[in-house]
């Protein structure tokens, strides 16, 4: 039988094992450019283990899921680090969980604002993008995807997630 999750809010402190939230942190804030513009500064820093591989931008445009959605498998990147940021003012769902010897743990769903974008860490279980309501584009920051550096995982039950309340 299928297990329910949660969906929480996403916050620094709860998303922390996982990677980093980038949206505008005031304590960062730098005026610029004669201040007419605020830089909101290092909010996330890219990671590559190993031989480098050069880091790339992407969009990815998503489809928005259907609900109840299955999460059925997770993926991770063990050499370097994937960060999403949306481009379309929706908000997105994410789901992360621990590595237990090789494995996917538990998934835990994240609701993420428009103005929140996520740095996973390396080597991080998470699901694919899940778009909200509408076809999303998302300026995605990772290295340049060779075959080793791309893992998934598939459950052997799925876990459910129910519609999100925005």
């Amino acid at each position: 039988m299928s297990e329910h999750l949660e969906i929480l809010p996403l916050t620094k402190a709860a998303f922390a094992p996982f990677g980093d939230v980038i949206e505008a942190d005031p304590s960062t804030r730098r005026l610029i450019n004669g201040g007419t513009t605020e830089r909101y500064h290092a909010l996330a820093k890219p990671v590559v283990i190993g031989e480098t591989a050069p880091l790339i931008f992407n969009i990815f445009r998503g489809q928005p899921r259907q609900f109840p959605y299955a999460v059925a498998m997770m993926e991770r990147h063990p050499f370097a680090s994937q960060s999403f940021t949306p481009l379309s003012g929706r908000p997105f769902l994410l789901a992360v969980a621990d590595d237990e010897g090789g494995r996917p743990g538990r998934p835990r769903v994240f609701l993420a604002s428009p103005q929140q974008g996520v740095n996973y860490f390396p080597n991080v279980w998470h699901h694919p993008l899940m778009a909200l309501g509408a076809v999303s584009d998302f300026l995605v920051v990772d290295r340049e995807n060779p075959p080793e550096n791309y893992e998934e995982f598939f459950f052997d039950t799925p876990y459910i997630v129910s519609e999100p309340s925005l």
